[in-house]
């Protein structure tokens, strides 16, 4: 059986081992599960150099499975017959029960080390050994030579399977073989899976042979406990008790049965059939001479008086509990047929007449542990089901881990803790590099446990189950936490006052998706008596798994809503200007992750020219990046449009061509992306005038409040959303008292599945109606008064409080259409700025006046008018009745005139010109923060003749 490749691992791992106890670094040269188990090993101070198992004298070696594996080790002794190596049956503990040798020579050795039966192997004892590592990885492993990390072991290779009851496939204990590296090979790994295979055979043949005596003992007890004139319920016959019965009426007494038989009670049940009949079940106790007990269940169709048991005394029935219906022992969940007799399983009853009074006849016969196994098979899939129902009902990380907590919790563990990587919690892939782990959920957990909250940060040492577990992939078993120094050494002081709070067993299970390792759930027994089986670890990690996807799903939407909502705010406005014409104040927020995802809301104010302003509120359809994205080239849009000067009517019409511009360039590319489609409201607010000009495509009513707090919704026309086309859009004026308040918003602040839009809106005009509040309050009360705003949607809202310009700081001249008349406004012009103490500007307004004037004298129309505004800067306005726009261009040295408004762009901060329904406006803006500018000098002396 030796094998050359085992033995050049076995030697190659000494070195490796060296360089790790000497404290290096080390990464290659060993296989990963013996790297984790060394780390295991140092982590729980077990000494390379004094490593002695401990005895227990306290050994069962009359137990079923001694009795199974003695016939199946005396075989397999034949087999390492003259060779150097030994095979040992451990219990799942890793003490030694049995023992046998290829050579009678080893006994010696084995007594010399200490490698007897009651001597125990588990690797907090004894580091890395072939026992001691498959218990502490619970599948079969093999550690040769150097890979051992007691110095006294390094001479042997081991091999170890473990062995598991056939009905539970919980782990009974292991097959160890241990011999020198040249007498070892692949071929024990066979011998030891044959002989593990073997010994769970005989354990199902003894379940049988008890389950046979359970019936002998049964029919000796009937017929010597039979009342005269009583017959004899016997097993054997045609069944006819169930034969006579319905389907459904069949299936439930089976289904009781069961569930009487895991109970391990004796009682009495009155079972109502579907039928409408009514059984009485008797569940007694039956015991062999040989020791071997169970219990027998008894059925009578009658709606008489309870059945007498055998020993004469009438039980009083009892109503069954309500529960989740059980299998019938050793079923798979179909309603099984009645068995001859002597077999196990359920027994059919001959004879039974269901008349009144009729004798009891035998229904099932088993023994508790095995029907409590069928129930909580049963159970175990219903709380599947209800997994896969309510883990990953939303795509928010926090809350699909409250779900996998919430619903193991009490059927699979009493609290159960989630702790997740800080990647996947922001959305990110996980690198597996030293990131941290941080509690996600923690559920069940009374407040007197002493437990990690949630929240925070959770670092587990390399020996506790969560790191094993998220090391090797797979799930880690901790049956007893009494004798879990691994557990225990993460936090004594807190493992103390969980155990002796009656915190009993735990089961950690990585939760993997798709490769990938996002975090470790945590699941704790302590009101439930029973430990943690192999049964619970594949439900757990059943659960994990499930969880786990779900988790990934809600990660990448996380991802993606961050994403898109990175992009959303980095589009929307960083601050929005300080303005004269209004008082303005916003809130956005983002719809909730996992909800509806981040949504195309996007809004705006644009400073315009003679110190107006343009507030405007949109929302794009759909939700994500495709959103966010359409959203940034519609405000770019807007905002382009509005430096054009363009009516609100007029730049809904040209954003409306441009999102269809869109919608077509979207189909030719084919991509599947949702078409484009927008609803918005435009606004220009005059100071001056105090008007405001709205429109609006598709979007709900603005409103508004006068100071007084009267609230109102005005009667804008509804053009149709952007996107449409066919239709023009219209606009409506409204005279503003100084200090009112317009306020814009998009759906998402009224409209919502769980409430009605006339509600919404009286609860909006609440907020509103409360006289005095600035912008930055009335947002505040908006957002107080509305319930859960940005649930499924974008919430948006824009508050402008409105200011009037004083007529002091306006000036207005009309013009007659003669150049003689250009000097004296040009005078009239400087004593106002004298005036308002403006002096510095007056030569740089002087000569715009002059310039526009005269243009207008000459290319336009009447009536001609010049305005002041003294705002934050110094607004310049020259009026006209023609549509006929200037144009800046450089004149060349030969040319006599074109260098007018060239001068003037050289003077100014802004200019422009805007088209109202008399003719057109130029205006100029010089801030007066700052000293005009300079004239240049090659354009001085055509500045000084224009003077």
């Amino acid at each position: 059986m030796a094998h050359p490749l085992w033995e050049e691992w076995g030697r190659s791992a000494t070195h490796v081992r060296r360089r790790f106890l000497a404290g290096e670094p080390v990464a290659h040269g060993a296989r990963d599960i013996i790297l984790r188990s060394w780390e295991r090993s140092r982590a729980l101070g077990v000494d390379p150099d004094r490593c002695e198992p401990p005895y227990d004298p306290d050994i069962d070696l009359e137990g079923r499975l001694v009795r199974a594996t003695t016939p199946v080790l005396d075989r397999l002794a034949a087999r390492l017959s003259g060779t150097q190596s030994s095979v040992h049956l451990a219990d799942d503990r890793g003490k030694r029960l049995l023992r046998r040798v290829g050579e009678p020579s080893m006994i010696r050795l084995l007594d010399a080390s200490n490698d007897a039966p009651g001597f125990c192997f588990a690797e907090h004892l004894m580091g890395t050994t072939g026992l001691g590592l498959a218990l502490a990885e619970r599948h079969p492993v093999r550690v040769l030579g150097g890979e051992h990390f007691a110095e006294r072991c390094q001479v042997y290779a081991c091999v170890t399977f473990p062995v598991r009851d056939p009905l539970s496939g919980n782990i009974e204990g292991y097959l160890d073989f241990a011999g020198a590296l040249s007498d070892a090979g692949p071929g024990v790994e066979g011998l030891l899976s044959e002989a593990a295979r073997a010994i769970e055979e005989r354990l199902l043949e003894q379940v049988g042979e008890r389950e046979r005596a359970l019936l002998r003992a049964y029919l000796r007890a009937t017929r010597q406990g039979r009342e005269p004139g009583v017959p004899v319920a016997s097993p054997a016959g045609s069944g006819a008790l169930l034969d006579g019965l319905r389907p459904y009426d069949r299936l439930v007494l089976r289904q009781r049965a069961a569930e009487l038989i895991a109970s391990g009670r004796r009682t009495t049940l009155d079972v109502p059939l579907p039928s409408g009949r009514t059984a009485t079940l008797l569940c007694r106790p039956v015991a062999d001479p040989a020791g071997t007990e169970g219990l027998a269940v008894e059925a009578v169709l009658s709606d008489g008086p309870p059945p007498v048991s055998a020993a004469g005394a009438a039980m009083a029935p009892v109503r069954p509990a309500p529960g989740p219906p059980a299998v019938v022992p050793g079923g798979t969940g179909e309603a099984p047929r009645a068995t001859p007799a002597g077999a196990p399983g359920v027994i059919g009853a001959a004879d039974a007449t269901g008349a009144p009074g009729a004798a009891p006849r035998l229904l099932a016969l088993g023994e508790p542990g095995i029907g409590r196994i069928a129930v909580a098979a049963r159970r175990r899939l219903g709380l599947l089901s209800r997994a896969a129902a309510r883990i990953g009902t939303t795509l928010d990380v926090g809350r699909t881990a409250g779900e996998l907590a919430e619903t193991a919790v009490p059927e699979l563990a009493d609290f159960v803790a989630v702790d997740l990587l800080e990647p996947v919690l922001r959305g990110e892939v996980p690198d597996g590099r030293g990131a941290t782990l941080r509690r996600a959920a923690l559920h069940g957990a009374r407040a007197d446990l002493p437990v990690y909250p949630v929240g925070g940060t959770v670092e587990f040492g390399p020996a506790t189950p969560q790191a094993r577990c998220m090391t090797a992939g797979r799930a880690v078993l901790e049956a007893d936490l009494h004798a879990a120094p691994g557990w225990q050494g993460q936090d004594p002081a807190r493992a103390r006052r969980l155990l002796a709070q009656g915190t009993h067993s735990l089961l950690a299970v990585p939760l993997l998706a798709r490769g990938t390792l996002l975090g470790v759930a945590s699941f704790y027994r302590r009101e439930q008596p029973e430990p943690f089986g192999d049964d619970d670890t594949a439900l757990a990690e059943e659960f994990a798994a499930r969880a786990a996807l779900s988790l990934d799903n809600a990660r990448r939407y996380t991802r993606e809503h961050t994403i898109a909502l990175t992009l959303q705010r980095s589009l929307l406005p960083g601050a929005l200007p300080d303005l004269s014409a209004v008082e303005v104040a916003h809130r956005y927020l983002p719809a909730q992750a996992g909800t509806g995802g981040v949504g195309g809301d996007w809004f705006d104010v644009i400073p315009l020219s003679g110190a107006r302003v343009a507030l405007v509120l949109g929302d794009v359809v759909g939700h994500g990046l495709h959103a966010a994205v359409t959203m940034g080239r519609l405000r770019t849009a807007v905002r382009n449009f509005a430096a054009l000067d363009l009516s609100p009517d007029e730049l809904l019409a040209r954003l409306d061509d441009l999102v269809i511009g869109l919608d077509q360039d979207r189909t030719a590319d084919s991509d599947g992306t949702e078409a484009a489609g927008a609803t918005c409201v435009y606004a220009v607010y005059d100071p001056v005038s105090r008007r405001c000009t709205v429109a609006r495509a598709g979007h709900p009513l603005p409103a508004v409040v006068h100071p007084d707090g009267a609230v109102y919704f005005p009667e804008v026309p509804a053009g149709p959303p952007l996107g449409l086309g066919g239709l023009p859009f219209e606009t409506c004026e409204l005279l503003f008292p100084e200090g009112s308040r317009l306020v814009l918003y998009s759906d998402g602040l009224i409209e919502d599945r769980d409430r009605d839009v006339l509600h919404s809106l009286d609860r909006l005009s609440e907020a509103l109606a409360r006289p005095g509040q600035s912008a930055e309050e009335t947002c505040e009360a908006v957002v107080r008064a509305l319930p859960t705003p940005g649930a499924s949607d974008d919430v948006t809202l824009l508050v402008a409080r409105t200011r009037a310009l004083d007529g002091r700081n306006t000036a207005n001249w009309e013009v007659p259409a003669e150049p003689a008349a250009v000097p004296g406004v040009r005078a009239a012009v400087v004593r106002r700025l004298s005036e308002w103490g403006l002096d510095r500007a007056a030569f740089t307004t002087e000569l715009v006046v002059s310039e526009l004037l005269s243009n207008a004298i000459r290319h336009a129309r009447g009536p001609i008018r010049v305005r002041l505004l003294r705002d934050r800067s110094l607004i310049c306005e020259v009026s006209d009745g023609s549509s006929t726009s200037p144009h800046l261009r450089r004149a060349a040295l030969t040319d006599e005139g074109g260098r007018g408004l060239f001068l003037i762009a050289q003077l100014v901060a802004r200019w422009g010109t805007r088209y109202t329904d008399r003719g057109k406006v130029i205006w100029t803006e010089q801030p007066l923060d700052r000293p005009s500018a300079g004239i240049p000098l090659d354009v001085l002396p055509t500045a000084l003749d224009a003077a």
